[in-house]
């Protein structure tokens, strides 16, 4: 019987250019084939890294030179990424799947995602966006309210807080395309963050981690199984290092203590771990697999892959 799956793509499958992404597409849209045809029901969601920060950079260049161009909010430049990389994305899958001779349905849903506004991620910004500026030129945006830090001398650059998901404002609207049988490309980017007013949704100068939305949204839909794609076909202690060893399963406890350990690197496979470990204890069942795009089918198998759970 096939399952519901959440699959994460990494930064990886979608390339650093318009040139590169046009060819990491259809690379993507063969191995998410390769699940369907087993006869999971999938949703699809992905980073956004590079394309929101070009998108970010060319805003800010356009402010400098046109008073009508002013630098945009990062939630709106992560819902014109979500726009930029599932117009590829799903173009590139339905090719796919027609010449396999499946028709269904792909969508990319421009989804927000909640974040509490006390969250404490807000009170230190840590998150470094766009391009460098002057001493002068960050004082100027301070002024205008934006958080900047020095980085490693080499100028400042813009900050922004990465909290925690705490909904999915869309997941609705997921649950309805997949019970159409529909494939839907949602959370991009980690979401669009914003915090609620009432019946407001305001826009937060944040990026949540996309496998953390990930999480929260498969939990959200009662998803079976999350599947985080990274650059690496499982996950290791002692990375690196002459005792490196690859892990095949991990339970939630030893994941847990693993990580308390220190054997994964904060700004690489922690957060993917911890996103992880979320969803593989939210219920007793479910589990998260870490591995390659290209070994995804082979790990739902069993065959490689790391699974949390």
């Amino acid at each position: 019987m096939g399952k519901k799956i959440i699959l994460a793509l990494g930064g990886n499958a979608l390339g650093e250019s318009l040139a590169e992404q046009m060819a990491a597409v259809q690379t993507s849209s063969n191995a998410i084939a390769d699940l369907i045809e087993q006869g999971h029901e999938l949703v699809i969601t992905h980073g956004n890294g590079p394309q929101v920060g070009m998108i970010e950079v060319a805003f800010e260049a356009a402010s400098k030179t046109s008073v009508h161009s002013p630098i945009l909010p990062m939630s709106v430049c992560v819902a014109l990424s979500q726009g930029y990389i599932g117009y590829d994305l799903q173009n590139a899958l339905r090719e796919t799947l027609l010449s396999r001779g499946i028709e269904k349905p792909v969508v990319t849903l421009i989804t927000q995602v909640v974040v509490d506004a006390d969250d404490p991620a807000f009170a230190d910004p840590s998150k470094p966006i766009g391009s460098f500026f002057t001493k002068e030129e960050a004082d100027a945006m301070i002024a205008k309210g934006a958080h900047m830090k020095e980085d490693a001398g080499r100028g400042y650059r813009q900050v922004v807080a990465s909290p925690k998901p705490v909904d999915v404002v869309e997941k609705e609207t997921v649950q309805a395309l997949l019970r159409a049988g529909q494939i839907a490309i949602t959370v991009g980017g980690g979401g669009i963050p914003v915090t609620r007013h009432g019946n407001h949704l305001k826009g937060a100068s944040a990026v949540v981690d996309k496998d953390w939305a990930s999480a929260k949204l498969g939990e959200l839909i009662d998803a079976d199984l999350l599947i985080i794609l990274t650059a690496v076909e499982k996950v290791a202690i002692n990375f690196g290092k002459p005792n490196q060893q690859w892990l095949d399963r991990l339970s939630v406890e030893q994941a847990r203590e693993y990580a308390a350990q220190g054997h994964f690197a904060k700004g690489s496979m922690l957060p993917k771990v911890e996103a992880a470990l979320s969803f593989a204890s939210s219920r007793p069942g479910r589990q998260a697999l870490i591995t390659k795009l290209t070994t995804a089918k082979d790990g739902i198998e069993g065959k490689t892959g790391t699974v949390i759970g």
